[in-house]
């Protein structure tokens, strides 16, 4: 049971240490919208969006004003679209939908313009995927993601290669804005079904009509806790680092208790994703380079990111019986201030990021690179992080920028949560003969499981 005090042992950490609620988000199910019509279907998809998430915004301001917790987003997401659109030729009047949808209900991102295409592709999936430059060009606060890869299928190649030539299409429709488009877009490997984060978000088939689910952030809590146990040894790090995210992830399932309550919406679960901002102190950089390290980056970061990483899951799980989504350390470059000057110095490097991809919450995260990078290298990025989670049976990802007009050393400036991040270097040598083969990379001796 949560009680007072612990509503007011945050107080601290809302003040003083950036604690957040990042998002609420509401999961809503489409299936009860399918039909053959592009028209009626479309209509369905906003008028179910928007009557079930009518009073979302409203109650997420009526708790952070009630409980005195920053609630940052107010989100939804939704049934992958290419599972509601076998039945029509062209799933763009749906992403219109979706987006229209949002700006009615007045949250920041909808998520679920997805498809999940870790063994094939239908032919509702190869449209979906076709159409995200166009429908993410055109849209404000949708969101899109692929599943290219999972432990038990194996990587779909041709999926991989199909997402490399849709993200450099969408960033040259959205030059004007430094390609802003592909900050939308999230290709997975092992994809979780409940993740509440933009932008990879939806609402996965093996969930019900609707659920509420929070994502809690709070770097600046751990550092600070942190600074406590300078010189300690690694022991007493990770039982610090514990402890804190037991407190935090209090905050979030209490806001998500009576989120579920007042909106008479099932609670899903609560994620524990150190997300960090650009501000100063909420960073998980600096997280980092308080256990000893002189710059993100440099050795003895990827164990740094481990100890943290899985701290962080050992005490949100003790803290709630629905921890999920997640779940751990973002290390997203643009958003990071940490990150974003580990990068600008030139000790954060494409290769050292995907190492820490291996023991991180996620993956390769809104990393920009030159803006002549070749979509064969942008799929063979891809397969090499969705190699990561389909051997190590977890999720990995991949949100990539190819800026165009800029070379290594610029920066693109995106405002907000999303913030800047420097343009680093890929290797100058090709990987199309790789990425032509297509086909699929099987599933791995350790997926034999049953």
């Amino acid at each position: 049971m949560i009680n007072t005090n612990e509503i007011l042992e945050t107080l601290r950490m809302i003040d003083q240490e950036k604690l957040d609620v990042r998002t609420i988000t509401m999961g809503i199910s489409l299936f009860n919208c399918v039909c053959d019509d592009e028209k009626r279907l479309a209509s369905r998809v906003y008028n179910r969006i928007v009557r079930q998430a009518e009073h979302l915004v409203k109650t997420g301001e009526e708790i952070e004003r009630e409980f005195g917790v920053p609630i940052v987003n107010k989100r939804i997401s939704v049934t992958p679209i290419s599972l509601i659109t076998g039945g029509i030729d062209d799933p763009l009047p749906i992403a219109r939908a979706l987006d229209q949808a949002a700006k009615e209900t007045g949250v920041d991102f909808i998520g679920g313009y997805s498809a999940l295409v870790q063994k094939g592709m239908t032919t509702a999936d190869r449209r979906l995927i076709e159409s995200i430059p166009q429908a993410l060009a055109e849209t404000d606060v949708m969101c899109s993601s692929v599943n290219v890869a999972s432990t038990k299928a194996g990587i779909d190649m041709d999926a991989v290669r199909l997402c490399g030539l849709a993200i450099k299409d969408l960033a040259e429709k959205t030059k004007d804005r430094d390609g802003f488009g592909c900050a939308k877009l999230v290709i997975f490997a092992n994809a979780v079904e409940d993740n509440p984060f933009m932008a990879g978000a939806f609402f996965g088939p093996g969930e019900g009509d609707c659920a509420v689910s929070v994502g809690v952030s709070g770097p600046g809590v751990v550092k600070r806790a942190l600074e406590n146990v300078k010189g300690a040894p690694f022991d007493v790090v990770a039982e610090t680092i514990k402890k804190t995210a037991f407190r935090i992830t209090r905050v979030g399932q209490l806001v998500a208790q009576e989120a579920s309550r007042r909106l008479k919406v099932p609670f899903g679960i609560v994620d524990l994703s150190l997300a960090p901002t650009p501000a100063v102190g909420d960073s998980v950089a600096h997280i980092l380079e308080e256990m000893g390290l002189e710059k993100c980056g440099t050795h003895g970061t990827t164990a740094a990111l481990a100890l943290l990483n899985d701290a962080v899951k050992k005490g949100g799980v003790m803290a709630s019986s629905h921890v999920g989504g997640l779940s751990g350390a973002f290390i997203p470059v643009s958003e990071d201030i940490g990150m974003i000057e580990a990068a600008a110095s030139g000790a954060l490097i494409l290769d050292k990021l995907e190492a820490m991809t291996c023991v991180c919450s996620v993956g390769l995260d809104m990393i920009a690179v030159p803006g002549d990078t070749s979509a064969a290298t942008i799929s063979a990025i891809i397969a090499d992080e969705a190699a990561i989670g389909m051997i190590n049976t977890k999720t990995t990802a991949v949100r990539i920028i190819p800026a165009p007009g800029k070379k290594v050393g610029d920066f693109v400036e995106f405002g907000g949560l999303l913030g800047r991040a420097p343009v680093i270097p890929v290797h100058p040598f090709a990987s199309d003969d790789f990425i032509a083969r297509g086909g699929r990379i099987p599933a791995p001796l350790n997926s034999l499981k049953n």
